[in-house]
């Protein structure tokens, strides 16, 4: 794909993430779900974390599209290098995760992750733009170009450490207010919580791996020594 073609589609993709995640976190206050909008906001989701993370992700690719247009080399390689890592590490396997997991447990029942009560609050557009749209945009991430992946020792550390502030950050809620940040985690003895939180882990590796076979399948081999060419 055309350099001046990626810019315009990461400009595109940023500006959407942005106005998504300004959609949700500046939401009407009125009638708000007092058992949803507790302690941390809607700061404690995963889908809204993830909406910030995609903004700063393609931010991060308009830049580095920017900088190849204009010819600036040396920095346009640097800031690949954080666009890469961010797509591959994070970008990738947490909007994997979202779409996949929110919808096989909202199908199961919607209780324990979207209750009916914020029907009334988030428009159906932005339900479906937080936890279905997500999905595709990674996917045409992978066709529209490739990717470096750290070494897989490197990118699941990364990983694993990102999974374990976010956890702690659940847990945290949890001592402060009482109240899981998912009602799902309710239904779990200490024990079991551990094991789902366990499995959530191995899933979302699962999804890190999915996205590197995609990137190798796609792109070959290849080093990526000519990206900037």
């Amino acid at each position: 794909m055309e350099i001046s073609t990626l810019a315009t589609y990461h400009c595109l993709a940023f500006v959407w993430y942005f106005f998504v995640a300004y959609s949700i976190v500046y939401i009407r206050t009125e009638e708000q779900p007092s058992e949803v909008f507790l302690y941390g906001g809607q700061w404690k989701y995963l889908t809204v974390l993830n909406l910030i993370l995609q903004a700063v992700f393609y931010g991060v690719s308009f830049l580095a599209d920017v900088l190849r247009l204009i010819k600036k080399l040396r920095c346009a390689k640097c800031v690949i290098s954080s666009r890469d890592l961010l797509f591959s590490v994070l970008a990738f396997p947490v909007s994997t995760f979202v779409c996949i997991s929110f919808w096989t447990l909202y199908s199961y029942n919607r209780e324990l992750v979207y209750p009916r009560s914020l029907d009334r609050v988030i428009p159906f557009w932005l339900n479906h733009a937080m936890h279905t749209a997500v999905l595709p945009f990674a996917l045409l991430e992978i066709l529209a170009l490739p990717h470096r992946y750290p070494a897989k020792r490197k990118g699941l550390i990364l990983l694993g450490f990102v999974a374990f502030l976010y956890i702690s950050w659940v847990l945290w809620i949890y001592s402060v207010t009482g109240e899981w940040v998912y009602p799902l985690f309710a239904l779990f003895s200490p024990p079991g919580l551990a094991a789902f939180f366990a499995g959530s882990l191995a899933v979302i590796v699962s999804f890190y791996n999915f996205g590197e076979f995609l990137n190798r399948m796609i792109w070959g081999q290849s080093k990526f020594c000519l990206l900037l060419l």
